[in-house]
């Protein structure tokens, strides 16, 4: 499956990945189920939920669920954490953890993550990849460049 290139906002507020509908369709992600969530304006509504999905961000890369939610893509603090990147307000960038810089986390990095994550904070990420997968066994890693950030 070919992997698609994708700007995407790292929200901390946010817990899922989240792809727009027209990234879904490119991925060719059938939906598996109907989940109900809360928007940041307190909303609920029923979204597809599809995957999984294969993201890329430097060497790192993990697996997940995606709602189709949005205008654009939306990088939640699960897959963050599962791919030990690490959120720097003050240098508005987020990054693989430099403490663990070949390998994903210990225990003691995610809890770094998240002290470094106080409050909500929302970067804007060049270089994430996408793959839809049917098997744990795609494409190798895809290099990219670091994040830069908004709020």
């Amino acid at each position: 499956m070919t992997p698609v290139r994708v700007r995407a906002l790292a929200d901390t507020g946010a817990l899922m990945l989240c792809v727009p509908e027209h990234v879904a369709v490119q991925l060719r992600l059938d939906p598996e189920s109907v989940r109900e969530v809360s928007v940041a304006d307190g909303r609920r509504m029923s979204v597809p939920y599809v995957g999984p999905v294969k993201v890329t961000f430097g060497k790192r890369f993990c697996y997940v669920g995606a709602l189709v939610l949005g205008d654009e893509v939306l990088l939640g603090s699960v897959p963050m954490e599962d791919m030990d990147l690490v959120v720097n307000p003050g240098r508005r960038k987020v990054t693989v953890d430099p403490a663990n810089p070949n390998a994903p986390h210990d225990v003691y990095s995610a809890r770094r993550v998240a002290c470094l994550s106080a409050g909500r904070f929302a970067f804007t990420l060049r270089g994430l990849y996408l793959v839809a997968t049917r098997s744990r066994s795609a494409i190798g890693a895809i290099p990219s460049s670091a994040g830069t950030a908004r709020r």
